[in-house]
């Protein structure tokens, strides 16, 4: 089986080096990550030592359901699913409402902060060595106003936010003093001399703001949702503080639902005690009513005989009315019988008393089951089923004949105990219509005793529930806390500023890289095109005007000797005794083009090749400036003026240091180079060179700025684009790709220079390595 071309170990591998590579890329500004992490722990630092210290306190409460009644209906209720039917969400808000958390705020004057001035930190507190009164109403603040308190020996200096002073004397109680709003005075048994050189701050803040901000601080939640414990929990940097505003809260909350409690039992109170005048009053007319009305008809106990005469009637009555039923029921079902004809089923037990009726209907509903079970596999005229038919309507007969009989007995017992009802009737009616009255009368009087004695009870359990009213909250916890603080957190701090110093350097230069267009080394370029290769990395040099030795053993040297290597594999191979012409080119000016191709050259004729540098920059000659001779030196300007003239006249030695190099200056600046360089005079030029040379190494122009370049390209058989780090825009390696892919610019290469810029001891390390250090 073929091999795949890219196997998962590659693309790991692959993957892996560009992680170390991004890796490098930032470990390159170590010193910045230490700088930033020793500046950030040290703001840490300076944060725990100055920033306020915060503990949360916690007390816990259970809310009393009043409405549960112990006994057993309700344990029974409860086990049946019926809980308990307090809304924790109604209490919750009743805590945090503006009308107790007012009442709090009162108590303990937390409108009134006391903080003790440091140099650097003021820190809160709960218990200064003075007490301050306001002297104004809690509502006309309208907003904090600070004041500045010392101590000593003299007395207290109080200093208002314009500046302001005041003095009150030490040795009265309580000290006001016109223009300020409140009164001082001293805590018992303190000596003020203790406190010298100490500043208090004091603010009064409005009422209403310092109520809204508890309730905002304040966080009141159940501990869990079948739960009736409620936590309160409060943060702030005073303990003492915590505890007293939470255990006032769950006093102040007691108390109300206490008062509640005790309202409604004094409402009840006054109601009952209203009422029993009326009633008393009431029952005095009735009594003294019924005692006259006896008087004057000399009416004596007769509800004996009223009651049986009634009891007698009613009776009758009764049994009228079941006589009736019945005869009302014998008629229904002696209509069913006389008008059934498929001899169906019998309505049985309907309520007919009598036992032989009630055996024929069930006599005549046996057969008629007995028949239906028949019929269906029968015919009609079937012996057994044509004997079951005559028996049917025999029993219906006899249930006809039975009915009649006991309608006609129920009939008669009807009448007579119609007569016997109306022998009571007429027995109750001779009771005097003034016993009627008399009833009447005695009614009234028990409803109103009744009442009277209902309300005495009710206003006893609104007297003892006034007295001893139950408290609507049972403390579980009161105000307690944790002395490890909620903030500043020590490991959360040092954590954050140990990250922040990583993160704010490697954010810069993130940024810094985002932002960065600039070529920095070959993976720039190799990144935008895979076609161009790379011959090169040259590091940076501080002296870059350095020219090279023919023995030179320096790191720049070598770097420059490894290029001459590199290049040599981008030239075409040619006839021996012709020479290879290398092109050196670049975008803009300042790339270093000219310094690069002069130690290319170098590098050339350190190896004993004959090598010819011409610099063909004819706008702007800079070759001239390594050998300190003038500019208007006699050069290729010149030849290309005046193609009559031996070449070899524009020729000049390196020098003893480099023999085997020769050099072509640029000659005197032109005024129309694109002229010079489209005659047929520097094809002369470089075809007559190559026969003395082995290499030909030209400084041309940058090809952004002028088109020289491009004019004489096409007798390179090699082109090296030179690129600067730091230097070079990456925007420009698409006008550097289009000269490419047009072949303007034969067998191009790019070489980038100055990388490293001294910070990649990576570059130098490659380079130098068993050479020794840089001459």
């Amino acid at each position: 089986m073929k091999e795949a071309p890219y196997s998962i170990e590659h693309f790991e591998e692959e993957e892996s080096f560009q992680i170390k590579e991004i890796l490098e890329k930032y470990l390159r500004y170590w010193p910045w990550f230490i700088l930033a992490t020793i500046i950030t722990i040290g703001l840490g630092v300076t944060y725990m030592r100055y920033a306020p210290i915060t503990y949360s306190s916690t007390a816990k409460i259970k809310i009393i359901d009043e409405s549960q009644e112990v006994d057993i209906a309700s344990s029974a209720l409860s086990l049946l699913g019926g809980g308990s039917k307090i809304n924790l969400e109604n209490e919750i808000e009743i805590l945090k409402s503006y009308r107790i958390l007012s009442q709090v705020v009162r108590e303990l004057n937390l409108d009134v902060t006391h903080y003790v001035v440091g140099n650097v930190k003021t820190t809160q507190i709960w218990a200064p060595p003075f007490q301050i009164t306001k002297r104004i109403v809690a509502d006309s603040l309208q907003a904090p106003k600070p004041y500045l308190i010392k101590l000593d020996e003299q007395g207290i200096t109080i200093t208002d936010s314009k500046e302001k002073t005041y003095t009150p004397v030490l040795n009265a109680s309580e000290q006001e003093v016109d223009s300020l709003p409140f009164s001082i005075r001293m805590v018992g048994g303190t000596d003020p001399s203790f406190y010298k050189g100490i500043t208090y701050k004091v603010v009064l803040s409005p009422l209403k703001s310092t109520v809204l901000q508890l309730a905002k601080d304040l966080q009141v939640q159940a501990t869990n949702k079948d739960s009736e414990i409620l936590s309160l929990s409060l943060e702030g940097v005073s303990m003492e503080r915590n505890e007293a505003i939470l255990n006032t809260l769950i006093e102040k909350f007691n108390q109300d639902g206490i008062l509640d409690r005790q309202l409604v039992s004094q409402r009840t109170l006054n109601f009952i005690d209203e009422r029993f005048l009326y009633l008393g009053q009431e029952l005095d007319s009735i009594e003294g009513g019924k005692e006259s009305f006896k008087r004057s008809n000399s009416l004596s106990y007769i509800e004996a005989d009223a009651g049986m005469s009634l009891q007698r009637k009613s009776e009758t009555e009764e049994e009228v009315i079941k006589l009736e039923n019945q005869i009302s029921i014998s008629e229904i079902l002696k209509e069913t019988v006389i008008n059934q004809s498929d001899y169906g089923l019998l309505p049985a037990n309907i309520g007919i008393e009598n036992a032989s009726l009630n055996n024929l209907v069930v006599g005549y509903n046996e057969m008629a089951l007995e028949r239906e079970k028949l019929l269906p596999t029968v015919g009609t005229n079937h012996p057994t089923l044509q004997n079951l038919n005559a028996q049917l309507e025999r029993a219906k007969v006899n249930i006809i004949k039975s009915v009649n009989i006991y309608g006609t007995q129920l009939k008669n017992s009807l009448r007579q105990l119609k007569l016997e009802e109306s022998r009571a009737g007429s027995v109750f009616s001779r009771l005097p219509e003034k016993e009627k009255m008399l009833r009447s009368i005695e009614r009234q009087q028990s409803i109103k005793e009744n009442l009277f004695l209902l309300l005495l009870q009710k206003r006893e359990e609104a007297a003892i529930s006034y007295a001893v009213t139950a408290p609507t909250v049972k403390v579980v916890d009161y105000g307690l806390t944790n002395d490890i603080p909620v903030s500043p957190k020590k490991t959360m701090v040092y954590a954050l500023s140990l990250l922040a110093g990583m993160f704010l350097p490697f954010a810069v230069l993130y940024i810094r890289f985002a932002l960065d267009t600039k070529i920095r080394d070959r993976n720039d370029i190799e990144k935008v095109t895979t076609d161009i290769p790379v011959v090169g990395e040259l590091p940076f040099f501080k002296e870059v005007k350095k020219k090279l030795q023919a023995n030179d053993r320096s790191i720049m040297a070598e770097s420059f000797r490894i290029l001459s290597t590199n290049v040599d594999y981008l030239l075409p191979e040619k006839n021996k005794g012709e020479a290879q012409v290398i092109m050196v080119t670049s975008s803009v000016k300042g790339e270093g083009k000219t310094l690069l191709s002069y130690n290319l050259a170098v590098a050339h004729a350190s190896l004993n090749k004959k090598v010819l540098l011409i610099g063909a920059d004819l706008r702007n000659p800079q070759l001239h400036n390594f050998y300190n001779i003038s500019g208007n030196h006699k050069g290729l300007s010149d030849y290309l003026y005046d193609p009559g003239m031996n070449w070899k006249d524009c020729v000049v030695a390196s020098g003893a240091d480099n023999p085997s190099l020769q050099i072509c200056f640029g000659g005197s600046i032109s005024p129309n180079t694109p002229k010079l360089f489209s005659s047929s005079a520097f094809e002369k030029f470089i075809t007559a060179a190559k026969k003395e040379f082995d290499y030909i190494v030209v400084d041309t122009a940058p090809t952004m700025l002028v088109t020289d370049t491009l004019l004489i390209s096409k007798f390179a058989d090699a082109t090296v684009f030179v690129t600067r780090s730091g230097l070079t825009d990456k925007r420009l390696l698409e006008f550097s790709k289009n000269l490419h892919k047009t072949k303007k610019l034969k067998n191009m290469a790019y070489v980038v220079n100055g990388v490293g810029n001294g910070k990649a001891k990576g570059y130098n390390y490659g380079y130098g390595y068993g050479y020794g250090s840089e001459q």
